[in-house]
């Protein structure tokens, strides 16, 4: 297998795995990695795969056996590995005369370099991130409509602090995920080293609509934050404003008491 062009095939599938949190991809075989910015590594039967440390693992042109086979052995790598495997498909096709981009529901690249391929995988890498992300927020929204409802009809809200503090914390954790460890804003390191591809990156990053979604995602993210904290404030000035009302009940009963031990015979 050539290291300049990893893949002979003219035409073949890339699909993305977003299997967890976190890969931990430190200890990766020097034997079998074709390069490590983004670690790309050979496939056993043919075809390789692009893993990044956002949790996401990228194949082109792999064997049916491969993706199994691939799992099985990134598990124990994995943290926070999630139930669903999500994924995202692209057909790529390599034609030299033509221009590069989305055509007839495919990928056209003038050439199957190692480096074109790795920014295939990982503006595919963002989107799968991206869409497993809008799909969250999406239901934290379904969840956060019932309780404005509910605010505006009876001016009150049922339940404790606690489970919206738990709904901050994992809005913040999806913040750090996308900006921290995915990057999806950031211009990918590949580019500092082969600056020639960067009308590929753009080309990629607005087929896959990655800034445009990721600002959508960006306003969705503040927007449910800033009504759980808006909750969080309303319970706690309930719970403050009763604390104030046991106050008041405690001084009058003393006062009662006080009344009662001066007037008593």
């Amino acid at each position: 297998m050539s290291v300049d062009r990893p893949i002979r095939s003219s035409a073949f599938r890339a699909r993305a795995l977003l299997l967890g949190a976190r890969l931990d991809l430190r200890n990766w075989p020097e034997a079998e990695t074709l390069a490590r910015a983004p670690l790309t590594t050979k496939l056993a039967g043919g075809g390789i795969a692009v893993l990044f440390r956002h949790g996401v693992a990228v194949l082109l042109d792999a064997p049916a056996q491969a993706e199994p086979a691939l799992r099985e052995r990134l598990a124990p790598l994995t943290a926070h590995r999630y139930r669903g495997h999500e994924a995202e498909e692209l057909e790529i096709r390599i034609e030299e005369a033509r221009p590069e981009g989305l055509q007839d529901g495919a990928l056209v690249l003038q050439s199957a370099g190692l480096e074109r391929l790795q920014l295939v995988a990982e503006a595919l890498s963002k989107s799968v991130v991206l869409g497993h992300y809008e799909a969250r927020i999406a239901a934290d929204f379904e969840r956060i409509e019932p309780l404005a409802l509910e605010l505006e009809r009876h001016g009150r809200i049922r339940g404790g602090t606690r489970e919206h503090l738990k709904r901050i914390g994992g809005l913040l954790l999806v913040e750090d995920r996308m900006v921290g460890r995915a990057q999806i804003g950031d211009k990918p390191e590949l580019l500092w080293d082969h600056p020639r591809l960067e009308g590929l990156n753009a080309l990629l990053e607005d087929e896959f609509e990655i800034h445009e979604r990721l600002a959508a995602l960006d306003r969705k993210l503040e927007l449910a934050a800033r009504t759980e904290r808006t909750l969080v404030d309303l319970m706690s000035t309930r719970h403050a404003l009763r604390v104030e009302w046991y106050i008041v009940a405690l001084i009058a009963f003393e006062i009662l008491l006080t009344l009662y031990a001066m007037w008593a015979p």
